[in-house]
């Protein structure tokens, strides 16, 4: 990674690892090895930690915020990505990254990807975990290939899944370092036109060039973004590989559900906006929905594939977390897309400080 994408204020520090090494960033003058309790970043696909920059430079320094790259995003080593396990090669790296840093108890906040990730740990070491914020997450059942809201599958392989649902200009973009904005699958266009919901952002010139750049460190391949593929029978005629980033979102291999049995319950909070166009119950990477308005031909209907409703999948899973004793809640930010912490960094900044610094509440949900 380029230090032109880095902030003033913000340092870039390699960690080796049990498992890898990994890249983190963190306010100038915070000490991540200073061990005990920290806040950690994580970021979304197509993306790295040079997306939390404007988070971390606001948040307090006395909390310890940090940001990690994943492996295959960013400065951290671009190991393969088992997808087999789902999102775990990264939420086990993680671990291995608090006991590098000698952390004994993490906020964790992640955006997108990330919020699977950070959800995958809770399950894993819920003893480890002070609290959760979910920034426009990913389905606790994935990415793609399920209906309802308990995440039936709508064809058992997971058709409409995985690494042949990606946009293969898009992918070829990233390989090529496309930093311009000349169709619609280069990153820029789509950083404009689906990270955050068109026309909302007036990005300063140079902050977007550091968004770009964040997303061109995403490696590419079947190890990589976005992963191998296999045919199917049902449709789209694609269904998930084993290998690669968005295999582990396949519903076939992740379902982090089962948050509502962790004990103990950390609080937890969900902000979204109501423009996002990724996370959505009307998604538009979601192939079923993209098939039910035409933009995918050879739609079976509504019956055989419905959309993935993926907000109310999520809520439906909290409302569970805290019908047995959990909490959380929900924040909805009008007018914005699929980025809040870029939309609207002061508000959420200001709703995380007040997570992070409040005592747990009981389960409610504000709107």
């Amino acid at each position: 990674m380029s230090t032109d994408a880095l902030l003033p204020g913000v340092t870039a520090e390699r960690v080796t690892t049990a498992r890898l090494t990994q890249q983190v960033l963190h306010p100038d003058g915070v000490d991540p090895r200073a061990g005990g309790e920290a806040v950690l970043l994580v970021h979304g696909n197509v993306s790295s930690a040079l997306f939390w920059q404007p988070v971390l430079l606001a948040l307090d320094p006395a909390l310890r915020p940090l940001a990690v790259d994943l492996r295959g995003f960013g400065g951290t080593d671009p190991e393969p990505v088992d997808a087999t396990r789902g999102v775990r090669d990264w939420a086990d790296d993680l671990d291995a990254l608090l006991d590098a840093l000698d952390v004994t108890r993490v906020h964790l906040v992640g955006w997108s990807m990330g919020g699977g990730v950070v959800l995958q740990h809770l399950l894993d070491h819920p003893e480890r975990v002070a609290s959760v914020a979910l920034v426009a997450p990913v389905s606790p059942y994935g990415f793609g290939g399920t209906t309802g809201q308990d995440g039936r599958l709508v064809h058992p392989d997971g058709a409409g899944s995985g690494g042949g649902a990606a946009d293969p200009a898009f992918v070829a973009a990233l390989a090529a370092g496309d930093t311009g904005d000349g169709g619609p699958s280069s990153p820029r266009s789509v950083l404009r036109a689906f990270y955050v919901a068109p026309g909302s952002l007036p990005l300063d010139p140079a902050l977007e060039d550091v968004f770009v750049a964040s997303m061109l460190t995403t490696r590419t391949g079947p190890d990589h973004y976005p992963g191998d593929a296999r045919a199917s029978d049902g449709w789209p005629g694609t269904a998930p590989g084993g290998r690669g980033v968005l295999n582990t979102m396949a519903p076939t291999v992740f379902d982090v559900s089962g948050i509502t049995e962790v004990d103990p319950k950390p609080p937890v909070l969900w902000v979204r906006g109501d423009a996002d166009q990724v996370c959505s119950d009307t998604s538009a990477f979601d192939l079923a929905f993209l098939g039910s308005v035409g933009a995918v031909p050879g739609w079976p209907g509504a019956e055989v594939c419905p959309p993935q409703p993926m907000v109310t999948q999520t809520r439906a899973v909290l409302d569970r977390y805290a019908a047995s004793g959990g909490a959380y809640r929900e924040v909805v930010v009008p007018g914005v897309g699929h980025a809040p912490h870029l939309e609207r960094p002061a508000d959420v900044v200001a709703v995380l400080v007040e997570h992070l610094t409040a005592p747990p509440a009981p389960p409610d949900r504000f709107w």
